[in-house]
């Protein structure tokens, strides 16, 4: 009798396995919408070229069957308007050649460098509390301040300081304070001279920028002293503006080359320490004390269509956002004295937010230049619909991952990053070299996207026609974009800052 109820059970379990197999499958769980997404976006950026295919199929189809009596048809035509047929002609290579000689100059970057200060200038967490300890115009509040944030700010054990910051007592003199700008500034260019094999004299166009120390002869005269450029080389100094000058540099060099022709400009990209540290006891202007670290960047652009084969990158966009009317924007990373006189950079609570305003507002020009015509229409769609029917209906965000592979998001802090992640819906790999940026360097201002590009690199993730996306905030308040296009599969240059150290990152980070 059990054995009988055994077969029966089996056979009922056989029977509703049988029954299940039979079944279909529930397409609402097994269709991923992600996929059905990526479908609809090759779909509508390839809808001209499926449109042009059945056209192009007809247009063969219409020539195949002409007959040679056809042919000398179309001959005898031409030259009954013979005239006509010179002057269409000549009108095409008239507006053929004004479009060539109109249409903006292509931009290369041919190479680049970034510095790398000797390891005898490092500072690990214990090393910078014990030194802030011996500078007696902290009070014990200040010092638990920046410990605090030093430990939360993604900051790692082997960022750098300048050499009078190491000393005891500081001595940030000016004489200083130039000295780091020669070591950063003169390190980075006797590394790109090397790696590019240029002529120092060749260089037509100069671009430095440093907000925050501008001496006097001008740091750009520095360069052209040490380096003896030729004298009509047209060189500008760009200070006050910020951790996204470095993009501002680049645009100024850009428009520079379009109307000076074959020619290289170079691009220096850094900020100076010494003379900025804050020796005081107010909470917003100690923070940079415990996120900027020495760095610098040096950039070589070319418009000569020679440059292109050896070149890394061809320029597509620079997109500028200067939210400065806005007084809350203007005031909110300021450089002013305490009560006690002491010189410092104040960073205001409402920083995030105006950085979020800036963004928007930097995307809003940038998307429609980059994104997908699918996703450009989704966006409006929804702010149509917005609009007119529900004023509750959530904002589309676009997805800025069809449009670029990489990106280079300022390495300003933790939160900067944290936010972009979450507001651009991007992937861990995505932040990956701007968290291991500021974990490796520190904040190191507008030369940050250049060490996150180089360890894009390092990592061999560059891929011919891979787009990057770099993106930096400054004081003002600006949000500045640039994009830029692998010409080839990228390989990271000599003397790259990430060479004898790639092997061991991404690290975990614990906050």
């Amino acid at each position: 009798m059990e054995a009988a109820n055994e077969s029966v059970n089996g056979g009922s379990v056989q029977i509703r396995a049988e029954d299940e197999r039979r079944k279909l499958p529930n397409f609402l769980q097994s269709v991923n919408m992600k996929y059905v997404k990526l479908g609809y976006h090759y779909l509508i950026t390839h809808l001209f070229k499926l449109c042009l295919v059945p056209l192009m199929a007809v247009l063969v189809t219409e020539i195949s069957r002409l007959t040679t009596d056809d042919l000398y048809q179309i001959w005898l035509h031409l030259q009954y308007n013979l005239v006509a047929f010179i002057f269409l002609s000549a009108l095409a290579v008239f507006g053929s050649t004004v479009y060539i000689m109109s249409r903006p100059r292509s931009v290369y970057l041919v190479d680049y460098s970034c510095y790398l200060p000797p390891e005898s200038l490092q500072v690990n967490y214990q090393k910078f509390m014990d030194h802030s300890k011996l500078i007696e115009d902290f009070n014990e509040s200040s010092l638990e301040f920046q410990r605090k944030i030093l430990e939360r700010s993604g900051l790692g054990e082997e960022t750098y300081l300048p050499e009078a910051l190491h000393c005891i007592p500081p001595r940030p003199t000016m004489m200083a304070a130039r000295e780091e700008a020669e070591q950063v500034m003169f390190g980075a260019l006797d590394k790109l001279f090397e790696n590019t094999k240029i002529n120092p004299r060749d260089i037509g166009v100069l671009v430095v920028n440093c907000s925050l120390f501008n001496p006097t002869p001008s740091l750009s005269a520095m360069i052209v002293n040490k380096y003896k450029l030729r004298g009509n080389v047209k060189s500008f100094n760009l200070g006050g503006m910020g951790c996204s000058a470095g993009v501002i540099a680049i645009d100024l060099a850009k428009d520079m080359l379009q109307v000076h022709r074959n020619t290289y400009a170079v691009v220096i990209s850094t900020e100076n320490i010494t003379q900025n540290w804050y020796f005081g006891n107010k909470k917003a202007m100690l923070i940079p004390n415990c996120l900027f670290r020495v760095g610098g960047s040096a950039i070589l652009l070319s418009n000569k269509g020679k440059d292109r084969r050896r070149s890394k990158y061809k320029l597509v966009h620079t997109v500028r956002t200067h939210k400065g009317a806005v007084e809350k924007a203007f005031n909110c990373v300021y450089q002013e004295q305490d009560d006690n006189g002491k010189t410092g950079v104040s960073l205001s609570k409402d920083l995030m937010a105006i950085a979020g305003e800036a963004l928007k507002a930097n995307i809003t020009t940038l998307g429609p230049l980059v994104l997908p015509i699918s996703e450009q229409i989704l966006f409006f769609m929804t702010l149509v619909t917005k609009k007119l029917f529900n004023a509750k209906l959530k904002p589309y965000i676009p997805d800025f991952k069809l449009a670029f592979d990489h990106f280079c998001i300022h390495a300003g802090g933790r939160a900067v990053i944290d936010e972009l992640e979450k507001n651009l819906q991007l992937s861990q790999t995505h932040v990956e070299a701007s968290r291991m940026t500021l974990h490796r360097f520190g904040n190191t201002s507008s030369s940050s996207i250049w060490y996150e590009l180089a360890y894009i690199e390092a990592k061999g993730r560059m891929k011919k026609g891979n787009r990057v996306w770099q993106i930096a905030f400054g004081s003002g308040f600006k949000c500045n974009s640039a994009v830029w296009v692998a010409l080839h599969n990228v390989k990271p240059s000599v003397s790259s800052p990430w060479e004898h150290c790639i092997d061991r990152y991404p690290v975990k980070l614990d906050y």
